[in-house]
């Protein structure tokens, strides 16, 4: 019996304490769990409208700035870090005459440069000849111009040879002066051959002088008259589109003189004021090409237009061998000017001097990189300031 009232005693202790870590268990959890969120009023308005009518001081306690519009942001001035300017696209400086060229002047300069402060003698004479020669300036050239040169010195009573220097650079100033360089387009229309041997970059010339001319408000219309280099026709008319120029071809291998003509023609009955016509690299040491050359001219000249300009394109860095080229186009076609290529490239910038004072005929026109704009009017004065900088 006391045995069974026991075990009564212990079932009834631990169901005690079972119930009793049930309730601490519950409370505890109540305690741990968040606060029921009081639903706003229905007809409260939205939290961001709250939050925008609330004052500046009320949302930390600290004074803000005012933010509304009716003036500036608290003591925020026009030059604070916070007011970004936009950033201005300048346009881009094109480089000068004289820094374009770049290897014409370093060489003659860095020749010039030896004979600086020296006395006139013998010596400073010859060293001067070979650098002008080798300048590519060439011998008649060169020894026609020094002798004017020495000849001033002396009635000059010069003795040192930075004024010999001086009197060089006035010959070389007087000799290239003074010479027509503007193109012509009286006729109607006006048509401008292009000649000269292949490489030289006379198809790429026709197409930057079109853009010149279509920018400067002329129509002008491009004759493919190179017939026989493969993809010539191509080339242009890729440069007649980049211009907005018109475009006139024949057939590959057709006769350069019917396609000039019919270009001629097309450019009279469309209003147009000059037609650029390309004709095929010529060696200038085959008469029989320089013939033929000579006959597209006269066929050019029997349509409704006039030839005004024969321009002969010329490589800056073949040196004496573009005079030896102008010498034999000149007597083909008569040509009225010198389009000098790639004379930002060219140590050699002394033909322009030989082929001016040999021939008597101007350079008009000199590429001085590959932009369409780097064709431009060849500046005596720019040109010979560069060489003596």
């Amino acid at each position: 019996m006391n045995l069974v009232l026991l075990i009564i005693l212990v079932v009834i202790g631990l169901l005690l304490a079972a119930g009793a870590a049930f309730a601490l268990r519950g409370r505890r959890t109540r305690e741990l769990a968040p606060a029921a969120k009081t639903a706003p009023p229905a007809d409260a308005p939205p939290l961001e409208k709250q939050l925008d009518s609330t004052s500046p001081s009320d949302v930390d306690g600290s004074p803000k700035a005012d933010t509304s519009d009716d003036g500036p942001v608290g003591d925020a001035q026009p030059g604070d870090a916070s007011i970004v300017d936009e950033p201005v696209d300048e346009p881009p400086i094109k480089p000068t005459f004289r820094e374009r060229l770049g290897k014409a002047r370093t060489g003659f300069s860095s020749a010039l440069g030896g004979l600086r402060g020296r006395k006139v003698d013998e010596e400073a004479w010859e060293e001067l000849e070979e650098a002008l020669i080798r300048a590519d300036v060439g011998v008649p050239t060169t020894m026609a111009m020094l002798e004017r040169v020495r000849a001033r010195t002396r009635d000059e009573k010069v003795t040192d040879f930075d004024g010999a220097l001086m009197l060089l650079r006035q010959e070389m100033e007087t000799q290239l002066e003074g010479t027509d360089i503007s193109l012509t387009q009286a006729g109607d229309p006006a048509v401008w051959l292009f000649v000269g041997v292949n490489g030289v970059g006379k198809t790429t010339t026709i197409g930057k002088l079109a853009n010149r001319e279509t920018v400067a408000g002329s129509k002008v219309v491009l004759a493919a008259g190179d017939t026989f280099r493969a993809a010539a026709a191509e080339q242009l008319e890729t440069w007649a589109e980049r211009a907005g120029t018109g475009f006139i071809r024949g057939a590959e291998g057709a006769d350069p003189g019917s396609v000039i003509f019919d270009a001629v023609e097309h450019a009279a009955a469309s209003g147009a004021d000059l037609v650029l016509a390309d004709t095929a690299g010529r060696l200038h040491n085959k008469s029989n090409l320089m013939e033929e050359l000579a006959k597209v001219r006269r066929v050019a000249e029997k349509a409704s237009g006039q030839v005004t300009e024969v321009l002969l394109v010329i490589d800056a860095t073949t040196g004496q061998n573009g005079l030896a080229q102008a010498k034999q186009f000149t007597e083909s076609v008569d040509v009225t000017g010198i389009v000098l290529t790639k004379l930002d490239g060219s140590a050699k910038g002394g033909i322009v001097l030989a082929i001016q004072s040999e021939l008597g005929i101007p350079v008009k026109l000199v590429g001085l990189g590959e932009g369409i704009e780097d064709l431009v009017e060849f500046d005596s004065t720019e040109f010979v300031d560069a060489l003596f900088a």
